[in-house]
């Protein structure tokens, strides 16, 4: 059913950034009408704000209900990744170098997903887990001293970034310039990210950077093997086939991004949630390991770190009465679906003992279900764990948030607790 110009929709433009710096609530105004009285609608070209031509800018269809975005990341000979991933448009060796197995199909998604998921053995998961917990209490011990600042600087980011350098081996001097290279290929949206500059030269010279690093990491990992992930990658081989350098460093950068950005933005919007939410926080510390497991599952919801992704049909399909032609563009909204009143009884009350949860905070499932799942559940239970206990007073202000269609991102957000020594 397309949009009607008679039941005055709430205005808005999904595809323009004034519309992604609104706050998230006013943005469901939109979403919330849309799942009731438009479950599918078509729309211009989102912004362009890497400065493509206009040549190929395809319009799109909007995904908003929670039914819906499963249905289509479940059916990938219908809706397929290959085409592209992204809401926006990028060019295609951006795509190719940036997004790794994220935009393929079977069978070379199948391939190289299970090369990477050969190098996640048993043992390299539990020697990970072991380092998440004792880094989450030395990052909250290093913090408590200050009695305040900035939360994202502060705890946010340290953990994803300590978690995933020792995961792939990254050495300590090269951290900080990975993660700002990482951070920038998620925030070329944001004016802030860019300056004077063309968006799409600090892309380019951030996607360089971390190809190049990764590229070199895997070749003296070839040659000097150690305990890590990327050790793991150059050794993988499931049927005779190994993932080249070139594969390996896009997914490198895919790790480098997923990995950070959305167990950053996810503590972030979490620990707002329970600043603002005292009940819900006293209900969690009254029994702290035993309702730590389903409140995460309601900080990933109600964060929804990655806001969109897109899909492109293959053949004529219907939904909801709209006949789509192959090769159109959907864009699934899994924000919308994290709030869709169908699925989640009151989905704007933060409830830390929300069960059943059935979020799509990790994508819809099917065969792009997010890879590091359960390393990022680790992490948000460790860090929370500690700030709990260690920091039980911490208070989380307003944020001030990323401009963005695709990262739910906080920038910055003061905190301020009890020093302690």
């Amino acid at each position: 059913m397309a949009v009607s110009e008679t039941a005055h929709p709430p205005a808005a433009d999904l595809g323009s950034l004034e519309f992604w710096g609104r706050p998230a609530e006013e943005r469901d105004r939109y979403f919330a009408w849309l799942r009731r009285e438009a479950p599918i609608s078509r729309h211009q070209p989102p912004e362009d704000i890497l400065g493509l031509p206009d040549q190929g800018r395809m319009n799109y269809w909007a995904i908003v209900r929670y039914d819906d975005v499963r249905g289509i990341s479940r059916a990938p000979q219908t809706f397929c990744s290959a085409q592209g991933t992204q809401f926006a448009d990028a060019p295609p060796e951006f795509l190719e170098a940036s997004l790794s197995f994220l935009a393929m199909d079977a069978p070379r998604h199948t391939k190289l997903r299970g090369l990477v998921s050969s190098a996640f053995t048993p043992r390299q998961v539990a020697r990970i887990e072991e380092g998440i917990r004792v880094n989450a209490r030395r990052i909250v011990e290093e913090a408590a001293p200050s009695g305040g600042g900035d939360f994202v600087e502060l705890i946010a980011k340290r953990l994803p970034l300590v978690t995933i350098s020792d995961m792939i081996g990254v050495p300590h001097a090269d951290r900080d310039r990975v993660v700002a290279a990482a951070d920038l290929l998620v925030t070329t949206s944001d004016p802030e990210a860019f300056g004077e500059r063309a968006p799409i030269e600090v892309l380019g010279e951030a996607l360089w950077t971390l190809t190049e690093f990764a590229t070199e990491l895997a070749a003296h990992r070839e040659r000097n093997p150690g305990e890590d992930l990327m050790t793991a990658l150059v050794q993988a081989e499931v049927d005779g086939d190994r993932l080249t350098h070139a594969e390996i460093a896009a997914f490198f950068v895919l790790l480098s991004v997923a990995g950070n950005d959305t167990t950053r933005h996810t503590t972030s919007h979490a620990m707002r949630a329970l600043s603002t939410n005292p009940a819900q926080r006293r209900l969690l510390a009254e029994d702290l390991d035993g309702r730590l497991p389903v409140a995460v599952e309601e900080f990933v919801r109600w964060a929804t770190p990655v806001l969109t992704f897109r899909r492109t049909t293959t053949r004529e399909v219907e939904i909801h009465g709209e006949q789509l032609p192959p090769g159109e563009k959907v864009v699934l909204f899994y924000h919308s679906a994290n709030r869709d009143e169908q699925v989640f009884a009151d989905p704007w009350r933060f409830d830390v003992t929300r069960d059943p949860n059935r979020h799509v905070g990790f994508g819809g499932g099917g065969p792009h279900y997010c890879l590091g799942a359960s390393l990022a559940r680790t992490q948000l239970r460790s860090i929370f764990g500690e700030l709990l206990r260690l920091l039980p007073d911490l208070e989380a202000h307003e944020p001030e948030l990323l401009r963005s269609a695709f990262i739910h991102g906080v920038k910055r957000m003061d905190c301020s607790f009890r020093a302690r020594a």
